[in-house]
């Protein structure tokens, strides 16, 4: 399995997707209802299957990732040739940016000199999409990019 097996909710989620998965493997409810019972390893192997096939195609479409923890915010922007990114980080332990009220102090306090700012940009490795979900892996959360933009247009 190259990334990670769906969650039950996500799998319950993408019913549909996974009966017309089974489908183009000629693999009727019955017959699947059949494996399950029979060959629980088999039927394993089918939902790992699926989840790559997910994960795959998540990723390649994957923008933008936000990682954001009490006192730092990495904001990626995966282009089609690297990952570029924008840390900031803010110097002033009473704030906890993962709450709304820390979120606050910071959109007020940005140009403060509590708060640092880096950029940077790295090429990715053989694998793309390996690279956006071991991002991912670590807790950065898919987004639509409004922070990066945000940022990149006033680091300007």
């Amino acid at each position: 399995m190259k990334y990670t097996r769906l969650t039950k909710q996500q799998l319950e989620e993408l019913h549909q997707e996974f009966i017309n998965f089974l489908a183009t493997q000629s693999i009727t409810a019955e017959e699947w209802e059949g494996i399950k019972t029979n060959k629980p390893e088999v039927a394993e192997e089918e939902i790992d299957v699926f989840s790559d096939l997910v994960w795959e195609g998540v990723l390649t479409k994957v923008e933008y990732l936000e990682n954001i923890s009490a006192q730092n915010m990495h904001l990626f922007h995966l282009t089609d040739k690297e990952m570029k990114l924008i840390s900031v980080k803010v110097m002033n332990p009473n704030i906890d940016l993962s709450t709304s009220e820390g979120f606050e102090w910071f959109k007020k306090n940005w140009q403060s000199d509590f708060v640092e700012y880096l950029t940077a940009s790295k090429a990715y490795t053989d694998d793309k999409n390996l690279d956006k979900f071991d991002l991912i892996k670590q807790g950065a959360v898919i987004t639509k990019g409004d922070l990066y933009n945000w940022f990149d247009k006033m680091i300007e």
